[in-house]
């Protein structure tokens, strides 16, 4: 019988059955990339995303590692698998020349290891914490194997969305100002260590859009020549969108006087134009508030406009997990940080100019979801199912 545990995450009472839920995200995994041909899977190096075949194992190897390794105290099942899979020691562009198990071998590599975790899930384990930390890393690639068949322009795979991405807009959201608490208690069985702690922090009041920006209000910042008007960028932004020779959101292309497609994984679409933009980075974000007349909200307004009342579960805010959201805001410790055992999940970062997002995307699984959880990217990153919501200030 595999563990069940009832555990209180995101305020809600859940059992989990940790066997149930590393074998529907294995499923996941493996549905992003086996059913892709050779040459598929071989791609051109690209700095902002990962070799496929090299993704797949090393979402093995992390569940390896801190389940079977460092909780249970097993041997590697593969001899070599730190100096191919170690993504804290093996440099993002050597990852393309490693002499990595083929097809076959990979996931041979990825069963033996999911059985093994299995195994041990049979028994009660001392925390929970190993798990969850697996299986949202394995979470987290799968989303980042969504990036890359995008960014490449491989077909979508055969896997349903998490949720709809159509928004449901209205008007402002109005918060009064005042105290509020972010971060994470110590009552979670699991957060990560950039949460750490729950503390108060006092705000001013503000307005906060309903729903993030959609691509009908983005194509009205495009007609009006925004993205050649300096006036709307930040320096940053402008210096940006120069090197990038950027003059409309990613994959988008004009089919004719006012008619524009999206291009989703291999195919061109006509643009949605009720869903919130995606493939848009915070310089562009920025950009088109400073047209508008608002302003991107920072992490702390976001989540406080987010948590529910009470400490009930869910989200506050409407329409959020259909784009990760831009903030303003730095990523950043907070006060009373302390890195967890996984030490290369927040803290290499801190020094770096990645800036947070909040909520989810479309296919980000629930289960990740919370008002506390803080994501985080390179301002210039547009590949990520990123959008954003605008605020004001009172």
């Amino acid at each position: 019988m595999i563990w069940i545990e009832t555990i209180v995450y995101a305020g809600f009472m859940i059992a989990v059955d940790f066997g149930s839920e590393l074998r529907v995200a294995r499923e996941k995994t493996n549905a992003l990339w086996l059913g892709l041909r050779e040459e598929q899977l071989t791609l051109p190096f690209l700095p902002i995303v990962n070799p496929i075949l090299w993704e797949a194992g090393h979402v093995a190897w992390f569940q390896e590692y801190w389940v079977l390794r460092r909780l249970h105290g097993r041997t590697a099942l593969m001899e070599s698998c730190d100096r191919l899979y170690d993504s804290a020691a093996v440099e993002h562009r050597t990852r393309w020349s490693l002499p990595l198990p083929d097809r076959q071998g990979t996931r041979d590599y990825m069963q033996r290891t999911l059985d093994d975790v299995l195994d041990v899930a049979e028994r009660v384990p001392a925390q929970p914490y190993f798990f969850l930390l697996s299986l949202f890393h394995e979470d987290m690639h799968g989303e980042a194997m969504m990036y890359t068949r995008q960014t490449v322009g491989l077909p979508e795979p055969e896997i349903a969305p998490e949720r709809l991405i159509a928004a449901m807009p209205g008007p402002d959201i109005r918060f009064p100002g005042g105290e509020v608490t972010v971060g994470s208690g110590r009552n979670e069985p699991f957060i990560f260590d950039n949460e750490k702690w729950a503390h108060a922090v006092t705000l001013a009041g503000f307005r906060i859009s309903n729903a993030p920006v959609s691509n009908a209000e983005m194509l009205e910042f495009v007609e009006a020549g925004s993205y050649e008007d300096a006036r709307h960028w930040t320096h940053e932004g402008w210096s940006w969108r120069l090197e990038a020779d950027a003059h409309h959101p990613l994959y988008w292309r004009r089919r004719a006087l006012h008619e524009w497609e999206l291009r989703r994984f291999d195919r061109w679409l006509p643009l949605p134009l009720s869903d919130p933009v995606v493939h848009v980075n915070a310089y562009e974000a920025e950009a088109f508030c400073g047209w508008a007349g608002r302003r991107l909200p920072s992490e702390i307004e976001w989540e406080a406009a987010a948590r529910p009342a009470g400490g009930k579960p869910g989200f506050a805010l409407p329409n959020v997990g259909l784009v990760w959201e831009w903030t303003t805001s730095r990523f950043l410790p907070y006060e009373a940080f302390s890195a967890d055992p996984y030490k290369e999940y927040s803290e290499p970062w801190f020094a770096t100019p990645h800036r947070v997002l909040r909520g989810g995307s479309w296919a980000t699984p629930a289960r990740m979801m919370r008002p506390s959880f803080r994501n985080f990217y390179q301002p210039h990153r547009r590949d990520i199912y990123a959008g954003f919501r605008t605020a004001s200030t009172v």
